[in-house]
Order: structure tokens, then C-alpha cells, then sequence
């Protein structure tokens, strides 16, 4: 069986509050970005915002533009690693259920969860227990499902512990010498302030397709604008796209920077929309798309979860757009 994808993230549960700005600022948190926890942290968190709690669904970065690719009508799979509990065992269920092949690893631990808090903007706050995904490592990696996919799907999440980085470099090691090429998504502000170098090794040496948004680009290639950040960030070899929430995308190849305009729609919660983008581009891409429809594709894909709760899209309009 053919993929269009094989993903790599944390697996994490979410669990989706709304709040008001105020309890965000109280909780010393930045508003619209990711924040990593450790487990007492985590349930201190949980016990204070839990009466708010909306929505609760297997999730994660990549799990979430794997999902958008099955919508969309695509074949993905998904790879990372869960605990040895009900959250895990439903991860493992809630992947198959949606036509994402689960290659998911089980652990002694707890499963990774995700608090998104979300204010009445649409925007949202990340606050996140990695959990048994902190464990993921070279041994966890099925290899032979990358030499079967179109393209090996990365976030930079998986950049925090010695062995997630382990196991990327050896996922993406082993897509190179099976010519499959990769993409990488920059995943966060933070963890292109984390991990800057690191990061830009992988673009020079591996990375073909690489999407950030407007502020992780920006960091990235310390360029004064998005157009300049995205050219910086393309070239001959590599398709840059870089997001620009409710005013599109820009798309940069072989020097040339183009932008896609977003579809206009009132945001009731912007979780996912970067990740239904992705899953837009990679399954127009996969389709035979230039850059530029395949952006245009992963924007009308993005302004539809941002118009819904929860970080997925519906996926009867998701197989509408893919007609």
C-alpha cells in the first residue's frame, strides 16, 4: 500500500477550554503559544480549568495533518508513542476509525494530553504533558513504511528529548537513502527558539517541503517580513509555505515568493488550522498539484477548521474539496 504520508509527533490527548483572556494572563501564560509542562504542572492546570473542559479528542500536531490527509480522501499513517492506559488505547482506536494507519508504540507511562486553552477570539493556547511520546526513540521507528510513502511528515516538536531526536534523525536519515523526500513543520515559536540550529541543519540537509507560520518564519531567517522570511526559506531544492492566519499563505520555490489568499470566515477556534494546511498541501502535492493550488487547497481546508471546534475537519466537506 502506497502512502501519501507517514507522520511523526507526539501523540497527545486534548482536552479543549474556553477561558477569557484574563485567565490566561493569571497563568503567566503567552496568548496563542506553546508551553510545555511537566506532570504535576499538568494536573495542577487540570484541576484549576477542568469545570471548562468542551471537548476532549485524540490530537497532537501530526496526528492532526494525518487525519486531514484521510479526510481529504488520502492514505497517511501515524507514528509516535502512548502509554499504557485508557487515553493510549483510545488514541490507537480513534486513528484506525478515521483510515489513519496507527503505528503507535505502547509504553509504561501515561499518554501525552494537550490543554488548549481557547478564548473567545478563536485563539488558542497550548499548554502540554508530553508524557510516554518523551520515551519515543530509533527502536520505535517502523522504517519500512517510509520507503512505502510519498513524503516523511515531521514536526519540530519532536526536538525536545535525546531520543525523539534520535529517532527523526534516523526516520529521516533513511527516507534520504530511500528518496522519499521530507517535510518539516517549524511546529512553534518557542521550539525554533529552542532548537534554531538544530533546525537549520535539517533544512540544509534533509528537508524539501518546510511550513512554518508568519512568526516561526520570522525567527527562523531574522528577516523584517514574511515574503523575505518565506524567499529565505525556499530555494532551488526546498517548497517553503508559510502561513499568515486570516490573510493566507505564502508559497516560495526557485526564488519566487506568491501569495494565497485565505477564505474569509468568523474563527471559532483556531486549533489546527495550521496542521489542516499542511494536510492540504501534502495531499495536493501527493495528487500531482503545483505548490500553489496544493496552498490553496490547504487554506480553504485551514479557514474550515478555524470556523469549528476542534482541531479536525469535518470529512464530508473535506472530501468535497478534494473533488
Amino acid at each position: 500500500m502506497q502512502l501519501d504520508a507517514f507522520g511523526m509527533c507526539n501523540a497527545l490527548y486534548d482536552l479543549q477550554a474556553v477561558v477569557d483572556a484574563e485567565t490566561i494572563e493569571e497563568l503567566g501564560l503567552t496568548p496563542g503559544a506553546a508551553h510545555l509542562l511537566d506532570e504535576d504542572q499538568h494536573a495542577t492546570l487540570l484541576q484549576r480549568i477542568g469545570s471548562r473542559v468542551v471537548n476532549e479528542a485524540a490530537g497532537g500536531s501530526g496526528a492532526n495533518t494525518m487525519v486531514g490527509i484521510s479526510a481529504l480522501g488520502g492514505r497517511s499513517s501515524f507514528t509516535s508513542k502512548v502509554g499504557s492506559d485508557r487515553y493510549g488505547e483510545g488514541y490507537i482506536a480513534s486513528l484506525r476509525e478515521v483510515g489513519v494507519e496507527p503505528l503507535l508504540r505502547t509504553g509504561s507511562g501515561r499518554t501525552g494530553s494537550c490543554i488548549v486553552l481557547v478564548t473567545p477570539d478563536g485563539q488558542r493556547t497550548m499548554c502540554t504533558y508530553i508524557g510516554e511520546g518523551r520515551n519515543f526513540g530509533p527502536e520505535d521507528v517502523p522504517l519500512s513504511w517510509i520507503a512505502r510513502s510519498r513524503t516523511v511528515y515531521v514536526t519540530g516538536y519532536l526536538w525536545d528529548t535525546p531520543s525523539q531526536r534520535e529517532a527523526v534523525l534516523l526516520a529521516l536519515k533513511h527516507a534520504y537513502a530511500n528518496s522519499v523526500p521530507v517535510a518539516l513543520s517549524l511546529a512553534d515559536m518557542f521550539c525554533v527558539q529552542r532548537n534554531k540550529p538544530d533546525f537549520a541543519n535539517l533544512l540544509d540537509t534533509y528537508v524539501r517541503i518546510v511550513f512554518a507560520n508568519e512568526d516561526e518564519a520570522l525567527l527562523m531567517c531574522d528577516a523584517y517580513d514574511a515574503p523575505a522570511a518565506a524567499e529565505m526559506l525556499g530555494s532551488d531544492v526546498r517548497t517553503a509555505f508559510v502561513t499568515l492566519g486570516p490573510n493566507g499563505a505564502l508559497v516560495a520555490h526557485s526564488g519566487g515568493v506568491e501569495h494565497v489568499p485565505a477564505d474569509t470566515v468568523t474563527p471559532r477556534d483556531t486549533t489546527g488550522a495550521g496542521d489542516a494546511f499542511a494536510a492540504g498541501v501534502l495531499y495536493g502535492l501527493a495528487r500531482g498539484m503545483t505548490p500553489l493550488m496544493a496552498a490553496q487547497l490547504g487554506c480553504r481546508l485551514a479557514a474550515h477548521v478555524v470556523a469549528r471546534m476542534g482541531p479536525r475537519p469535518d470529512p464530508t466537506f473535506a472530501r468535497q474539496l478534494s473533488v
